[in-house]
């Protein structure tokens, strides 16, 4: 990987001070239109399904209320049901309703009650860092979306069909490999199809669809909440299915992708659809070479080789791992709260789409430490006083508990955008996986906390707070970004370091 991966494409002059790739890109794209607006719409609306399927797990997998038969002898003192015998109570809803009473999980321990849960994201932690190369190798980000789209509908589309929880653990472990890389590629793919102006605004667009995807989730089960677990996956699966085989007709390629690839002629024509410049104004130097001597692993030998490169990376994974156990863990424990389960999961649902607003707005005014660094902050406070304070009153539980997760929502959103900013395009989609795995992670510990939670709040609010008070401190580790010119090729970034000019 040396300075062989530079290809560059000048515009009109052809001498010494020819400029950058993306300098290029920025002259083409630089007028935001109506086509640049549709595909980045079109693209951010892979984030709906993958929230359905992320968050699905509130619902399908939630404990049914259960009641004392009426000829039962025992006293209603006795609140934990496995220690009644098993003809002294029944389900309020039939057995049907719910992962757990239907494959009779209620009396197993916290290891096999959290397993579905655990197991997808395991699958995400897997298909991160198998998938998230090929984005930037051979795939492409276009390919890669599709086939993580198609995927995951499929794996959800067989959960119907789930016999037991072992089949059914097996294919949330396939839901979450598909579905690790949609996010990455999917913001990815839209920032770099627009000027760097629109960069942030574009990237928000994905975290609004994210937020609508959740909030429907409430309303499918809400409308289902008598029928079995297995319509929710009907539901949100075929969709997903559809869509998957729209992006592969309908999608464009990113040209900064196609033209790291050596691949300049069908950047061109991507440049040329999207593009306001009119067609006669296209000029390149036909002399200019590619390498593209790539394998589906060189980008991850690049994080992990450079220094400077991955120390960036491990800042900001760190930050995205106590930022997964908030984003992840807090709406998985609303089983456990006094509140109303579609009530609490609308209004978590909601608090994310003012902060994709937020974000929006702050994304082009407040530097991107400085904004990380209040979210995480403010975060872990008001997750620390849930457990404290939160037996006080049901209302100030959800309201300490909303903010948190807002603030959690607002510093994943940014956290996204900010690694986009931090590097080039060369291993840009590989290294927005890592962090999203990073997240994953965080994740991973969400439903196992969330279980110990059940008797004391501290093992879940408590570290919740914890995790990204302490975890967001490692912001001071990294640079500010902010109004910067993104670049193309490690070469370009460390030239940039030196205050160099690069070709």
């Amino acid at each position: 990987m040396a300075d062989s991966t530079t290809p560059l494409l000048s515009q009109s002059k052809k001498n010494s001070d020819s400029p950058s790739l993306d300098e290029t890109i920025e002259h083409y794209l630089s007028d935001f239109n109506l086509t640049q607006l549709s595909i980045a719409i079109f693209v951010s609306i892979s984030w709906f399904f993958d929230a359905q399927q992320t968050f699905i797990s509130v619902f399908s997998e939630a404990e049914p209320k259960w009641h004392y038969k009426k000829t039962s002898p025992f006293s209603a003192t006795i609140a934990d049901l496995c220690k009644l015998p098993a003809d002294s109570w029944e389900w309020d809803k039939p057995n049907y309703t719910s992962v757990i009473s239907e494959f009779q999980l209620q009396c197993s321990n916290s290891l096999l009650r959290s397993l579905p849960a655990s197991s997808f994201f395991f699958g995400c932690l897997a298909g991160g860092f198998l998938l998230a190369t090929l984005a930037d190798s051979c795939f492409g980000r276009k390919n890669m979306l599709f086939l993580s789209c198609l995927m995951m509908g499929v794996s959800s589309l067989l959960t119907v069909f789930s016999p037991d929880i072992w089949v059914y653990s097996g294919l949330k472990f396939v839901n979450g490999f598909g579905r690790a890389t949609i996010g990455g590629c999917a913001l990815v793919l839209a920032t770099e199809i627009v000027g760097k102006k629109w960069r942030g605004q574009v990237g928000v667009l994905g975290f609004v669809c994210f937020t609508l995807g959740f909030l429907s989730l409430p309303l499918i089960a809400y409308m289902n909440r008598d029928s079995s677990w297995r319509v929710l996956y009907l539901w949100t699966s075929v969709p997903t299915i559809l869509y998957s085989i729209l992006v592969r007709f309908f999608v464009v390629e990113s040209p900064r992708w196609l033209f790291c690839r050596g691949r300049r002629e069908e950047a061109l024509a991507v440049l040329r659809s999207i593009s306001s410049v009119k067609s006669d104004d296209f000029e390149f130097d036909q002399q200019l070479q590619y390498n593209n001597n790539h394998d589906m692993f060189s980008s991850i030998k690049i994080l992990l080789e450079k220094n400077w490169v991955f120390r960036r990376l491990s800042a900001v994974m760190v930050i995205g791992f106590g930022t997964g156990v908030v984003y992840y863990g807090m709406p998985l424990g609303l089983g456990n709260s006094s509140f109303n389960l579609y009530l609490s999961t609308t209004f978590n649902a909601l608090s994310k789409l003012p902060a994709s607003l937020v974000t929006f707005v702050l994304i082009s005014k407040l530097n991107r430490k400085t904004s990380l660094l209040i979210f995480s902050t403010v975060s872990g406070i008001c997750s620390v006083m849930v457990a404290v304070l939160g037996n006080l009153s049901a209302n100030l539980e959800i309201g300490l508990e909303m903010v948190s997760f807002f603030c959690a929502c607002s510093l994943f959103d940014i956290l996204l955008i900010f690694t986009t900013e931090l590097f080039p395009t060369s291993v840009r989609n590989s290294a927005m996986s890592m962090v999203r795995q990073a997240v994953v992670l965080g994740g991973v510990f969400g439903p196992m906390l969330v279980d110990a939670g059940r008797k004391n709040r501290f093992f879940s609010y408590g570290i919740f707070g914890l995790m990204i008070g302490i975890c967001g401190m490692f912001v001071i580790c990294v640079k500010e970004t902010k109004g910067e010119t993104i670049c193309d090729t490690i070469e370009e970034e460390e030239c940039k370091q030196a205050k160099m000019l690069c070709c």
